[in-house]
């Protein structure tokens, strides 16, 4: 899933938001995690996977990435701490889990932001294929268990968020390249 990201971003067409990716790789760690506390098994193979590849992607967005640590990617990010040791303290894997995707919210913002902005700076498919795995990811959970479908269910969400941005932001550049 990851494949055509990393290799956009060695080919410097893609440059990934260093503080979005830094958030990602904790909140999938803290997603992961707390699903294994809850129970989940096969659809745990769809979180592993995502974490992987964003803690790939973080480390070569301190080389090729974007952008530094505004206040509010530091903000994001001590929010995630929070998550961690919210859970650590209160042994509440859903809380957790609620915290990081609140949490990740503000780092699919910065992210879809960033795509707008810059909609030749991402790699639609790679964002596809997330929100595809995630479908599966909900799917795999195999009974309806809200706790273990809401984390892949809210990735498909934020992965769709960022292609409607890509799609978006290459409209508004089209647009301004015809003089519209």
């Amino acid at each position: 899933m990851y494949f055509p990201y990393i290799r956009d971003i060695l080919r410097k067409t893609t440059q990934p938001h260093r503080a979005s990716w830094l958030i990602w790789s904790v909140l999938g760690l803290i997603a992961f995690f707390s699903q294994y506390a809850e129970g989940a098994t096969d659809s745990l193979w769809m979180t592993g996977a995502q974490t992987l590849g964003t803690v790939v992607v973080l480390a070569l967005s301190l080389k090729f990435g974007t952008e530094g640590f505004s206040a509010l990617d530091r903000i994001s990010l001590l929010a995630a701490i929070f998550g961690v040791v919210w859970w650590y303290f209160t042994r509440n894997a859903v809380y957790a889990l609620l915290i990081t995707i609140a949490v990740d919210v503000i780092s699919a913002g910065l992210t879809a932001k960033k795509a707008y902005a810059l909609p030749e700076s991402e790699t639609m498919s790679t964002w596809i294929l997330s929100a595809t795995s995630s479908v599966f990811g909900t799917l795999a959970v195999g009974s309806f268990n809200p706790v273990l479908m809401v984390y892949p269910f809210y990735v498909f969400l934020a992965s769709s968020g960022v292609i409607l941005a890509i799609i978006f932001g290459r409209r508004k550049a089209i647009r301004s390249y015809a003089g519209v």
